[in-house]
């Protein structure tokens, strides 16, 4: 790598580093949506080129996804939308197990379905409450 390509990439990692640090948490929660979804094709695609091992990293990326999703609900404030959510991210999170055992791009597909009305619900909301969410 030469000294302009390091440059580049160092203000490139600063700009990555800053927009997660500026974004609001409707926007961050979002990113997170969108960054699961991203894996979700990635994994979908290595399947399809019998990336097994690849198959499984993007899995397992989506999956930890998952997870941070369901830290960050609050039950308590968020109620019966909240458990229900959690409920939602442990099934998707089985399948995804299920899908990497399997090499079943079906369940990745019922997956990403799930997850795609979910963000773009939460996206919607974020219009309608002037988050900015478009942003």
């Amino acid at each position: 790598m030469n000294h302009v390509s390091i440059m580049a990439q160092t203000g490139f990692q600063a700009y990555q580093k800053n927009k997660f640090e500026t974004a609001s948490p409707h926007k961050l929660i979002l990113m997170l949506y969108d960054g699961a979804l991203t894996n979700l094709a990635r994994a979908k695609q290595a399947q399809a080129e019998n990336r097994k091992l690849d198959a499984g990293r993007h899995i397992r990326k989506c999956q930890d996804i998952l997870l941070e999703l369901i830290a960050c609900l609050n039950e308590e404030q968020g109620g019966e939308i909240a458990k229900n959510l959690k409920q939602i991210y442990m099934y998707m999170i089985e399948q995804l197990l299920r899908a990497n055992i399997r090499n079943s791009p079906e369940l990745i597909e019922e997956t990403e379905t799930l997850l795609k009305q979910i963000r773009d619900a939460w996206e919607q909301i974020g219009k309608e409450v002037g988050f900015g969410a478009t942003r």
